[in-house]
């Protein structure tokens, strides 16, 4: 039986290092930004790669996107009311070798520009329009962020005002100013319920006053919606032209 040399053994093995070290698999997800002898050469993947050992490096970097919570900021709006705000930031990197080469942390510095931005952005907004025009925000906040992200190769998809917390003073007086104008509604809605019925009230005496006959009609008609019911007391109709008879009798006597 025939052994292989030392020399053809151990030339396999490094055969075998070297393919190890040299195949690189990279996920749908992900790209590898390839470094040869220090110099940038661009970025491949996905799939099967082959890097040259000891001459090339490789950095990965995710092309999912990232969501990133910026932390409470204490914000004094333009109207001098303090408050704490909170946000998320939603992006992903578009070009790899920016993401690496331009900036030493992208994620680090997508973070401090969100907190810094929206320090900035929320402080020059009064509370009623940070309250009631978050959409405005938001836009206002993604397109500064996007904008100082952009040499980085970072591509900021959307930002959102998650919570913003008032002071507990504050809290009250708009409790109570949300209370004085439902209250303000309601009396609104009640005179104007008012009016309506008054309105309606006076046209049906205007017709009443240019037929006469037609207040003997709605005196039958509330006898005849009386006696639709088992009541005990019993209704004698009583002629109005013989009250008009007495009430000028008793003028001219």
């Amino acid at each position: 039986m025939e052994f292989l040399p030392i020399n053809t053994i151990f030339i396999a093995i490094l055969i075998l290092i070297f393919l190890a070290s040299a195949i690189k698999v990279i996920p749908e997800y992900e790209r590898a930004v390839v470094f040869r002898l220090g110099r940038v050469i661009g970025a491949k993947g996905p799939g099967l790669i082959i890097v040259i050992p000891i001459i090339d490096r490789i950095v990965r970097v995710s092309l999912r996107t990232v969501t990133l919570d910026v932390p409470t900021q204490d914000v004094i709006t333009k109207d001098n009311v303090s408050v704490q705000v909170d946000a998320v930031v939603y992006f992903r990197v578009v070009d790899p070798v920016k993401a690496i080469v331009e900036v030493e942390d992208y994620l680090y510095a997508t973070s401090q520009i969100a907190q810094t931005t929206l320090r900035s952005v929320c402080g020059e907004a009064e509370l009623d329009e940070l309250l009631s025009q978050r959409e405005k925000i938001n836009m206002k906040l993604q397109e500064i962020i996007d904008r100082q992200t952009d040499p980085w190769g970072v591509k900021v998809i959307a930002v959102e005002l998650k919570k913003i917390d008032l002071p507990e003073e504050l809290r009250k007086a708009i409790a109570r100013q949300a209370e004085a104008e439902r209250e303000r509604r309601a009396k609104i809605i009640s005179a104007e319920a008012e009016y309506q019925a008054a309105q309606k009230l006076l046209e049906a005496a205007r017709i009443l006053a240019q037929e006469p006959i037609a207040i003997q009609l709605r005196y039958l008609e509330t006898l005849h919606t009386i006696g639709l019911h088992n009541a005990k007391t019993v209704i004698f109709p009583f002629p109005l032209e013989l009250v008009e008879f007495m009430k000028r009798k008793g003028e001219t006597g």
